[in-house]
């Protein structure tokens, strides 16, 4: 019993470090480099202080990108073939930023992952590509939902400290506010279809529109 015990322990343990590696921000997919549209929004200033950007952040979880990837993500972890995920995932994009942004994500993560962890991944937009890695690795799909909602949140937010700017510790109280939103949105996609999919952060989307003919950038999106 304790050695069954001590063993799914270590399992258990394997997936969560291995789901930290994959998501954590030294993984190279880039994503330093996208502000998905919230470099527009502070220009804006629409996003000008930490509780501004801790609003923001929570609209685009709950009704945004957060929502709808956490839901493409779990459907591409349940498809046999992703192939179709991936064109709905990349038909939903709202704006070309958008597009290029997750499927940029996409294509670093599968080429990273294939070298890293030998799976056989094609060039996937980013949130189909976690989802078909974790069902490939056997990871648990609820915990590899929270942790690509708190990776995408903690990037974003990490985005705003610089373009506010932001203290490091005032960034990272807008982290842990933001905790159990990823949760909450991980729960509804876990238990969710793409039935459920919906996109109602428009401001979100047009900060992402007008940030592609922007003067003057800093990010990618």
């Amino acid at each position: 019993m304790i050695t069954t015990t001590r063993m799914a322990e270590t399992l258990q343990a394997d997936a969560l470090l291995t789901l930290v590696q994959m998501l954590s921000p030294s993984y190279p997919v880039g994503a330093f480099a996208y502000s998905h549209g919230l470099e527009w929004a502070v220009l804006d200033g629409a996003v000008a202080d930490q509780d501004a950007l801790a609003d923001w952040l929570s609209s685009v979880l709950r009704h945004g990108a957060g929502q709808a990837d956490a839901l493409f993500l779990a459907a591409a972890y349940r498809a046999d073939d992703p192939a179709e995920i991936d064109a709905q995932a990349r038909a939903f994009a709202a704006s070309a930023e958008r597009l290029k942004e997750t499927v940029l994500q996409g294509e670093a993560f599968a080429r990273a992952s294939a070298a890293i962890w030998q799976v056989d991944l094609p060039p996937l937009c980013y949130p189909v590509a976690v989802g078909r890695a974790a069902r490939l690795q056997g990871l648990p799909l609820r915990q590899t939902l929270e942790m690509f909602l708190h990776a995408f949140a903690a990037n974003l937010a990490t985005a705003g400290m610089r373009l506010i700017p932001l203290g490091q510790t005032e960034g990272q109280i807008v982290i842990r506010a933001l905790a159990p939103v990823c949760l909450e949105v991980a729960e509804a996609a876990a238990a969710g279809t793409l039935d459920d999919l919906s996109s109602t952060a428009f401001l979100g989307d047009i900060a992402a529109m007008k940030h592609e003919t922007q003067y003057s950038r800093i990010f990618r999106t």
